[in-house]
C-alpha cells in the first residue's frame, strides 16, 4: 500500500527551527528521489527540496543555506531540517517522489511561523 505521512510542523517564531519527518510505503517509492514541497493559503503548491537514492541534494534558492533535507532509506524516511524560518515559509509541507509527484498526496503537516 502506497502511504505518505509527514509530521513535525508547528508553531514557531522567526527565525526558529523545525525538523519535518516524512514516513512513506509502498515499491513506488524504491530507489527513487524525493522531494518536500509546500502550499500556501491561496498558492499553488510548489517545489521546496529534493534528494536522490545516491544522497545528492537540490533546493530552491529560497530555501538554499536555510534548509536541508536527508533520507535513511533503511528506514524509509525523508527528513526536512529548516532553520532561520521566515514568515514567508508559512504553508503545509508535503513529500513525494521527484522529479514527478508519483503518490496520492498525504495530509501534509502545518508549519506556521508568526511572531
Amino acid at each position: 500500500q502506497v502511504q505518505l505521512v509527514e509530521a513535525g510542523g508547528g508553531l514557531v517564531q522567526p527565525g526558529g527551527s523545525l525538523r519535518l519527518s516524512c514516513a512513506h510505503s509502498g515499491s513506488i517509492f524504491s530507489n527513487r528521489a524525493m522531494g518536500w514541497f509546500r502550499q500556501a493559503a491561496g498558492k499553488q503548491r510548489e517545489w521546496v527540496a529534493t534528494i536522490d537514492r545516491t544522497g545528492w541534494t537540490h533546493y530552491q534558492d529560497f530555501v538554499k543555506g536555510r534548509f536541508i533535507i536527508s533520507r535513511d532509506s533503511a528506514k524509509n524516511m525523508v527528513y526536512l531540517q529548516m532553520t532561520s524560518l521566515e514568515l514567508e515559509d508559512t504553508a503545509v509541507y508535503y513529500c513525494n517522489t521527484r522529479p514527478l509527484p508519483l503518490a496520492s498526496w498525504g495530509q501534509g503537516t502545518q508549519v506556521t511561523v508568526s511572531s
